[in-house]
């Protein structure tokens, strides 16, 4: 054990001891959980190969992988940061709109689906990163493309349209 005080902060632990040089650093996400719940399916996207290398690297050390993954877990959260920063760039006002309703409907998916069909039209023409649900059956219309939303407060407008991806329609 380290010759150090650890120190209390309304119940959290703060350990002061830092990381070794070995271990690379990274500035944290900086968002909240409205706007990662917005971005998670293009997160998803474009770190896949990122979180399945940190995910391989818990599984292969049960028990202990917090330390010996930290490097893996510092390439997943660059990679989700830029996506939040990509989006940010080129698609604010979409995302913004989105995460907003997000945080005003509890994180409920189904209140706000125009505003993230209007998020998914932005970020696949900027991006080129399409939501796409993992192991959605091929002959069922995924849920987030759906006209009519069972649970949500109000009825989808009729003029609103779900986005559909070129190549999604071709499938």
């Amino acid at each position: 054990m380290a010759a150090r005080k650890p120190t209390f902060n309304q119940q959290i632990l703060i350990d002061p001891t830092p990381l070794p040089d070995s271990i690379p650093k990274v500035k944290e996400v900086g968002a909240s959980s409205a706007p990662l719940l917005s971005a998670a399916f293009f997160i998803g996207a474009r770190c896949k190969d990122y979180n399945d290398d940190y995910m391989q690297c818990k599984t292969e050390n049960p028990g202990k992988g917090e330390f010996e993954c930290l490097k893996e877990g510092r390439r997943v959260t660059r990679c989700a940061r830029s996506v939040i920063d990509d989006i940010n760039k080129s698609c604010l006002e979409q995302f913004r709109a989105h995460w907003t309703c997000l945080e005003n409907n509890n994180h409920q998916l189904w209140q706000c689906r125009p505003d993230e069909w209007k998020l998914n039209k932005c970020v696949f023409d900027n991006l080129k990163l399409e939501k796409v649900i993992p192991d959605q059956p091929k002959q069922s219309t995924p849920v987030h493309l759906r006209q009519k939303q069972i649970y949500a407060h109000s009825p989808v407008p009729a003029w609103e349209k779900p986005f559909i991806a070129e190549k999604s329609q071709s499938s």
